[in-house]
């Protein structure tokens, strides 16, 4: 599974921000309310990880969410961070998407369903929505005599820049 992106696993350069999904950042109340559906005290520091993970990138790993949070925080340590990652990911209120062997990336959860498409050259990665693969799945899972509860669909191959490259 290790080389299926294998020019990320050997160190290429992080994908360039425009390149990538931006999400609108979210009311801070929000955020407040799905602290204490955690059962967690609500702290700057926590806010401060969900603040990154709405307003900037989509699918980012647990090391970006700390550089950015402990510049504004900087007693937060990574364990920190990875803790209320992962509690969050247990409560689906974040999805944890794993790619290829590299490091785990959180978004927060959306509102809808959707699948992913994955550059293995420079890590692009491409959210999308598609009716007919979602049936496909349902009819496949009936077939077997499952009933689906979720899944993650991730493709792989290289995107239109870096074909041109």
């Amino acid at each position: 599974m290790e080389n299926i992106v294998p020019h990320l696993a050997k160190g290429r350069k992080p994908v360039e921000p425009e390149k990538l999904i931006r999400r609108e950042p979210v009311d801070p109340a929000t955020f407040k309310r799905m602290i204490r559906q955690m059962g967690l005290k609500v702290t700057q520091q926590r806010l401060a990880i969900l603040e990154t993970l709405s307003g900037g990138r989509a699918h980012v790993t647990a090391q970006e969410v700390f550089e950015t949070v402990n510049g504004k925080y900087p007693e937060i340590g990574f364990a920190t961070v990875y803790r209320f990652l992962r509690k969050m990911a247990e409560q689906k209120l974040v999805t944890e998407v794993r790619m290829g062997g590299l490091p785990a990336r959180y978004e927060l959860t959306p509102r809808r369903h959707h699948d992913h498409l994955t550059c293995t050259q420079c890590g692009l990665i491409v959210e999308f929505e598609n009716q007919i693969i979602e049936n496909l799945q349902e009819q496949v899972a009936r077939a077997h005599n499952f009933r689906l509860t979720h899944h993650v669909l991730e493709l792989y191959g290289i995107c239109p820049r870096c074909q041109a490259e």
